[in-house]
Order: structure tokens, then C-alpha cells, then sequence
């Protein structure tokens, strides 16, 4: 007769990944908020590197769920550099 396994010790779940994922919503906000001050190419251009982020992040899920949330930061520093780099440089606006 063979012994059962001893059962698994459930572990509670990190929530820096749920936390990372609200924040990277929050950046996609952004980007599509700046369709209203910046070209048009900027918003396709910021949009492919959030995905890019995103794919990350999903990736990143379980292995690492604390990088989530700092991706989302370093993307959000994206966002405003860029509009706000390109509002003093090229005038963008309404």
C-alpha cells in the first residue's frame, strides 16, 4: 500500500502583480488620454511600447510579481517625458 503525499502548504498570493496590472491600466489611460495633446504617431508609438511592457509584465507575473509595479512606474516616466518633452520642444497642444 502506497502513503499518500503530505498535502501542500497553501502560500498567499503576492499582490504586487494585481497592483502592477492596475497601474499599467492606468498608463494605457494616459496614452490614450494624449491622443488630445500630442500627434497622432506619438500615441501609436507610446501604445507599441506599452505592449511591449505589457507582454513584460505578463511574463513577469509569477517569477517576479515586485517588477510589475515599477514597470509600470518606468512607463508612466515614459508617457511624461515624452509629452511633456515634446510639448516644450514642438510646441505640441491644443
Amino acid at each position: 500500500m502506497s502513503a499518500l503525499p503530505p498535502p501542500r502548504v497553501r502560500t498567499r498570493a503576492s499582490p504586487w502583480p494585481f497592483i502592477g496590472m492596475v497601474a499599467m491600466v492606468c498608463v494605457l489611460f494616459l496614452i490614450g488620454a494624449s491622443v488630445l495633446a500630442t500627434p497622432w504617431f506619438v500615441v501609436v508609438a507610446l501604445t507599441v511600447v506599452w505592449l511591449v511592457g505589457f507582454v513584460l509584465a505578463l511574463r513577469w507575473w509569477t517569477p517576479h510579481p515586485e517588477r510589475l509595479t515599477w514597470l509600470a512606474a518606468g512607463l508612466a516616466l515614459v508617457w511624461f517625458a515624452t509629452v511633456a518633452g515634446g510639448a516644450a520642444l514642438f510646441d505640441w497642444g491644443p
